[in-house]
């Protein structure tokens, strides 16, 4: 019997070679290129030209967000990658590319390239320990298929037609599912958006009373100012295999809020910015967080730097290197975050973490060790890690062509 990464081979072939440096989405064989009713781009990730902005012109993502963690249930070929694809231009029949119907994208995990000897041709690793208080679960997946939509029922619809025995989705027939190919290991669920978390303060950590109706986090701040965020075209890889594709990382944070609040707002201000920002001057915050790059004074003179000054300092151009589309959860009837960063290499994300652990400053300030009076790290717990890559939407079954 062949093996599976003699079979992978093959699949990788057929699927691959010939959508390789082409823009225009091409079929696996054996697969008619039928016309999507609603207009997807080339790049799985991509959104922002569709979302909706705030009245400062921040982007909007989507609030209801799912992460279906997969293994490969079979061994590869030709017709596995075929129901993957048809599959997934199933929902992209049945909903348009937007907040009000469903984005979706099929990323890899570093167990599939490992075991089919792809790892070191992309730029992603498996997960490692990145920092001295943290002892997290290093996961590897084969895949991840992540759902967002401002409804939440379209993202419980998706699942239930993949790996449900749901027969429709949004009056279309459901007549592939990704059972065939996958089985689902976990699930990540969670939110992101006003009036979401203090609708989950019931959760046991939250404390009573503290999240304000209109907080669009756990924290009470804001998240995902365009100044702050890399764009799309920065994370994008440039050449290769995976040439307009990305890579993914995903970390589970356990938030310790009970300690967040127990602090007036001004301080948390403080380990959220700087020392020199006040809850006045974040109220005044439009699309930017003003950056002094002064992080090794503000712990001279104060004893205690922001978390936003750190991780600034890994800017290139004046850009920021990663796309953050974390969110709020209640997996396992805790508050945290599931940090979901997109990042042209995973070294942008290793440089951000880096940059956020502080350890450049213990001796600029006594205060300030690995977790006390550093940003937000006394309030964290990096519970899990997961790498993956995100290939471009034509080379999303079975990615990558392995001899």
């Amino acid at each position: 019997m062949p093996s599976r990464r003699s079979l992978l081979g093959r699949l990788s072939a057929a699927v691959g070679v010939a959508a390789a440096g082409c823009a225009r989405l091409r079929p696996p064989p054996g697969l008619d290129l039928l016309a999507n009713p609603h207009d997807v781009p080339r790049r799985q990730f991509a959104q922002r030209e569709r979302l909706r902005r705030d009245s400062d012109g921040n982007p909007l993502q989507a609030r209801h967000r799912r992460v279906l963690l997969l293994d490969l249930r079979r061994e590869p070929s030709a017709e596995a990658g075929r129901t993957v694809e048809r599959a997934l231009r199933g929902l992209e029949g049945a909903f348009e590319w937007s907040p009000d119907g469903l984005f979706h994208l099929l990323a890899w995990g570093t167990n599939y390239l490992d075991e089919h000897g792809a790892l070191g041709r992309v730029p992603t690793e498996h997960p490692t320990v990145l920092s001295r208080t943290d002892d997290p679960d290093l996961l590897r997946f084969d895949a991840a298929l992540v759902l967002e939509s401002d409804v939440p029922s379209h993202v419980a619809a998706a699942e239930g037609a993949l790996f449900g025995d749901r027969d429709e989705l949004n009056g279309t027939p459901v007549e592939h599912r990704l059972t065939d190919v996958f089985d689902r290991r976990s699930r990540r669920t969670g939110f992101l958006g006003e009036g979401l978390p203090a609708a989950h303060a019931d959760a046991e950590g939250v404390p009573a009373d503290a999240i304000a109706e209109d907080a669009p986090m756990f924290t009470g701040f804001r998240s995902g100012r365009e100044g702050t965020q890399a764009s799309e075209d920065r994370v994008t890889i440039e050449d290769g295999p995976l040439e307009g594709g990305t890579t993914m990382h995903l970390s589970h944070l356990a938030l310790n809020l009970r300690r967040w609040y127990d602090r007036p707002e001004a301080d948390r201000v403080k380990r959220m910015f700087d020392a020199e920002t006040t809850p006045e001057d974040v109220a005044g915050m439009t699309d930017r967080v003003p950056f002094a790059n002064a992080v090794e004074a503000h712990a001279g003179e104060h004893g205690v730097v922001g978390h936003h000054e750190k991780v600034a300092r890994v800017r290139e151009d004046g850009e920021p290197v990663i796309l953050r589309r974390d969110f709020n959860t209640v997996d396992g009837g805790r508050p945290g975050v599931h940090f979901l960063a997109l990042q042209r290499s995973l070294d942008d994300f290793r440089r951000t973490r880096k940059s956020m652990n502080g350890w450049y400053l213990r001796d600029d300030s006594p205060d300030i060790t690995d977790r006390v009076n550093n940003g937000i790290l006394d309030v964290i717990r990096v519970r899990s890690r997961a790498n993956f890559v995100v290939p471009p939407r034509e080379k999303r079954a079975f990615p990558l062509t392995v001899t």
